[in-house]
């Protein structure tokens, strides 16, 4: 009888811990998508600024098409990626397209004292700052999940349950930097 109680125990223990470390992963699972979704809130507040900054720009300096299609065209290849590194690539290409914009506009004075292009520029600026603090967040939650999914024991479970490592958010290396508007 002995042995069956101790037998008993052990697979309750076995059992607790199981269910301890599954819900540890599904809570880290959740949190990674949390922080993915305050990042495309963050996208979608950028890619609805940058049809009035560049309606803002085209007043001033309507002969510059060429920009104009340029950043349509990369808002619209980031807001149609669907895989993360997709995402990655297409927001790396945004932005260094925003940074044609913004030169075009150094050149035109009276669009660098405009109060709506000011306005446009320094909410964009909000943005983009918010965008960067949602990537820490989300690759910090990302680095939390995947050394949980790594450790032992959890990573022999994590496994069986089909859990599965998620990938970094990540920037190009001159993207690491703020861009620099000067007026």
């Amino acid at each position: 009888m002995e042995i069956l109680g101790i037998i008993l125990i052990l697979i309750v223990v076995v059992i607790a811990w199981l269910i301890i470390v599954y819900n540890s992963l599904i809570k880290g699972r959740v949190r990674v998508d949390e922080a993915w979704s305050d990042i495309n809130v963050q996208l979608k507040r950028r890619y609805d600024l940058i049809p009035n900054l560049v309606e803002t720009v085209k007043a001033y300096a309507a002969h510059e098409k060429e920009v104009f299609q340029k950043v349509t065209e990369a808002r619209s290849n980031a807001m149609q990626a669907t895989t993360l590194a997709e995402k990655g690539k297409a927001e790396n290409v945004l932005s260094s397209t925003l940074k044609s914009l913004f030169a075009v506009a150094e050149n035109y004075p009276d669009l660098k004292a405009s109060t709506n292009f000011m306005q446009l520029q320094t909410e964009l600026s909000d943005t983009e700052n918010k965008i960067q603090a949602s990537r820490r967040f989300y690759n910090g939650n990302v680095r939390d999940f995947n050394t949980k999914l790594q450790v032992f024991p959890t990573n022999m479970v994590g496994g069986l349950l089909g859990f599965t490592a998620r990938e970094f958010f990540q920037i190009e290396e001159e993207e690491k930097a703020a861009p620099q508007v000067k007026f």
